[in-house]
């Protein structure tokens, strides 16, 4: 969908918890630049999320800030949690907050790409032939599954002891429409989509292998399918990850296959994800949330040492998939990579003769370059 460059577009930013508050620091100057240089036009709202918001509200995420999240043209979101709320009671947890926003938002659509830059090849736990030039779309069914399926309780049996219970439930439409984004997005790609499941063993994989069959008879024209157990994909992206292009899979498979993929690249602070709902049948635009894969890091929180990248990089998505701007985040994309060309390094990716930069020193050099490629 193109926006015009005029359009004044509403962005909510939650920094969140522990390092969130300084990688968002990053892109509120990215937002700048980009008013300054390519004429957009922007209106920022801020609210509390996670232990942030538990803090001041008693709650995750309070309904105000849930209001703003709905009237918002993207999200973005910094990261939540760390051990000051390790005794807070479940239902306010700081992940509950994240949970709120993907459920009532029906955020169903996680796409996590696994990007390995050239520069950053040798910081991999792989070797270079096998990461170089990786690039991997994993797309995570985000709203179903086991994460939300109930009962999800911990009881006491007569006998004393506990069981606790957690139900992985999937529907044909949920399934369908993950598939339908999965065949679509590798449209634009490689044309190659592995749909991840345990069909051997569970009864939604068996649903899941049999939805997505059908799915690709329907809409998958001219797109190669294959079906792999989730356990072989896992071993299958480190043995030979570049045979991969899309993979689709369900909540609980998506985030383990995810950050799987995510370490081949060199960092988890690398990574940028989306998470969009559907499209509106009036309008054609999403609801969208767009947020780095790492977490809150609280143990380097305040030091200036957390990579930036992986936030800078979310809000190219947000440019991309939401924002009609899909030439400025090419622009952030190709700033991102001259700059580990340069051997700028934040602490997660040093690398032997490099230079350690801060979380403010990488982000001011990303605009650096953003001005040398769009002089």
């Amino acid at each position: 969908m193109t926006t015009s460059q005029t359009t004044t577009q509403n962005l909510l930013l939650l920094p969140g918890d522990g390092i969130g508050t300084e990688v968002m620091t990053e892109v509120e100057n990215l937002i700048k630049w980009l008013e300054r240089n390519s004429g957009a036009k922007f209106s920022i709202e801020t609210d509390l999320v996670g232990g942030a918001a538990y803090d001041q509200h008693g709650v995750a995420i309070t309904d105000a800030a849930m209001a703003k999240a709905e009237a918002a043209d993207a999200i973005i979101f910094g990261a939540i949690g760390g051990p000051k709320w390790d005794g807070v009671p479940y239902e306010h947890r700081p992940e509950a907050g994240l949970l709120r926003l993907r459920k009532d938002l029906d955020l169903f659509a996680n796409l996590r790409p696994a990007i390995c830059y050239s520069a950053l090849a040798e910081a991999s736990s792989l070797k270079r032939e096998l990461v170089e030039g990786l690039d991997i779309l994993i797309v995570r069914e985000l709203t179903g599954g086991t994460y939300f399926g109930e009962p999800k309780e911990i009881v006491t049996l007569e006998n004393g002891q506990k069981r606790a219970v957690d139900t992985t439930v999937y529907t044909t439409f949920e399934i369908e429409r993950i598939a339908a984004m999965a065949f679509e997005l590798a449209r634009k790609r490689g044309g190659k989509v592995h749909s991840a499941e345990k069909r051997n063993v569970m009864r939604t994989g068996v649903l899941w292998h049999e939805v997505v069959t059908a799915t690709h008879a329907a809409k998958g024209e001219g797109i190669e399918l294959h079906h792999i157990l989730a356990d072989n994909c896992a071993m299958q992206l480190i043995r030979e990850p570049k045979q991969f292009d899309v993979i689709v899979c369900d909540n609980l498979f998506g985030d383990m296959l995810s950050d799987e993929a995510a370490m081949m690249t060199g960092s988890l602070g690398m990574l940028p994800s989306a998470s969009l709902g559907m499209p509106d049948p009036e309008t054609g635009k999403r609801k969208a949330m767009y947020e780095p894969v790492h977490g809150s890091a609280p143990d380097i929180a305040g030091q200036g040492k957390a990579n930036p990248i992986a936030t800078i990089g979310s809000f190219a998505m947000a440019l991309r998939y939401s924002l009609g701007k899909a030439k400025d985040a090419d622009l952030i994309d190709n700033a991102i990579a001259a700059t580990l060309e340069r051997g700028l390094r934040t602490a997660d990716i040093m690398q032997p003769n490099m230079r350690e930069v801060s979380t403010s020193e990488m982000g001011a050099a990303i605009i650096e370059e953003m001005d040398r490629l769009s002089a």
